[in-house]
C-alpha cells in the first residue's frame, strides 16, 4: 500500500463509535520513519532544526516546504537506530504528531472543515488500554486526545505562516534549484536532487527596503538559519560511513516534486 503523506498506512477519522475503546502508545519507536529521506519542517522550528539537520526546500511551484533533510539516499532514514530509536536531538514535530493528523474537505484551507485521523496500521493503536485512551467510559473525549487536538491546531497554524514564508521567498526570486554530491570512504558515489535553497547573491542584491521588511517579519533571521544549516551536509553524509568529498552545484532545471510548542509527544 503507497503512504499517505509519507509516513501514514491507513489515516481514518477518529470517532467514538469506532475508536471509542482505543488507547494510543505512542513515542517508543520511530520504525514507521525509516523510509524517510527527508520530512516537513515548520519555521517555528529552524532554530532547533537548524543546528544538526540541512534545512533545505522540497516540491515545486505553489507546492515548495522546508524539509528537514535526514538521509542522502531514498528510502533511507539515517537517524533511526537499528532498534527503532531516534538518533538525533531534536525531533521534528512532523513525526512527533504520528500517529494523529488533519484531514481537509476543501482544497481552500481558508474554508476548509480540519478532522482528526490515526493512522490505524501504527503498532501503539491498540484496545487493550496501552498507553492513553481516546475517549473515556462515558466516550468524551480525554485530555490526552484534546491534547492532540491542541497540537495538531498548532501545526495547521504555523503551517500557514510557513507557506507566508515560501511565498515571500519565491516572490523575490531568492530560491534555486541545488544538487550535492557525495563520494564516500567507500568510494560510492551518491548524488542528491530535488531540491532548493536560497541564492546569497540574489540575497544580498535585494534592496535595502525589502531586506528590512524580511527582517521585520523575523523572516531573515530564517533564511540565515536554513544558510547556516547546509553545512551539516557532510556530518549527516559520514553517518553511512564518511565522505571524503562534498559539493553542492547549481543546476539550470527546477527543482522536481509541514516556535510553536515543538518539546515532547503530543
Amino acid at each position: 500500500m503507497s503512504k499517505q503523506l509519507l509516513i501514514y498506512e491507513r489515516a481514518v477519522p477518529v470517532t467514538r463509535q469506532r475508536h471509542g475503546s482505543w488507547s494510543v502508545k505512542a513515542g517508543t519507536s520511530f520504525d514507521f520513519a525509516r523510509g524517510v529521506n527527508s520530512v516537513p519542517l515548520m519555521v517555528a522550528e529552524f532554530p532547533n532544526a537548524a543546528a544538526e539537520y540541512t534545512i533545505v526546500f522540497g516540491g515545486a511551484a505553489d507546492e515548495i516546504i522546508p524539509v528537514a533533510l535526514l538521509g542522502i539516499r531514498d528510502n533511507e532514514n539515517l537517524y533511526v537506530s537499528e532498534t527503532g530509536a531516534w538518533s538525533g536531538t531534536y525531533v521534528p514535530a512532523f513525526l512527533r504528531r504520528y500517529p494523529f493528523v488533519f484531514s481537509s474537505d476543501n482544497a481552500n484551507e481558508a474554508d476548509a472543515t480540519f478532522t482528526l485521523c490515526v493512522d490505524e496500521e501504527f503498532a501503539g493503536c491498540n484496545d487493550e488500554g496501552r498507553g492513553e485512551r481516546l475517549f473515556d467510559a462515558d466516550g468524551e473525549r480525554t485530555q490526552y486526545l484534546q491534547n492532540v487536538l491542541g497540537f495538531l491546531q498548532a501545526y495547521q497554524v504555523q503551517f500557514q505562516r510557513t507557506k507566508l514564508f515560501v511565498q515571500r521567498l519565491q516572490e523575490l526570486d531568492l530560491l534555486e534549484s541545488m544538487q550535492a554530491q557525495f563520494t564516500l570512504r567507500t568510494g560510492q558515489r551518491s548524488t542528491l536532487s530535488g531540491f532548493s535553497v536560497i541564492n546569497r547573491d540574489r540575497l544580498k542584491a535585494l534592496s535595502p527596503e525589502k531586506l528590512a521588511e524580511l527582517m521585520r517579519a523575523d523572516e531573515l533571521e530564517l533564511i540565515y538559519q536554513h544558510l547556516a544549516s547546509l553545512r551539516n551536509l557532510t556530518p549527516i553524509a559520514e553517518r553511512i560511513g564518511g565522505p571524503v568529498d562534498a559539493a553542492a552545484a547549481t543546476e539550470t532545471a527546477p527543482a522536481s516534486p509541514a516556535d510553536f510548542e515543538t518539546t515532547g509527544n503530543a
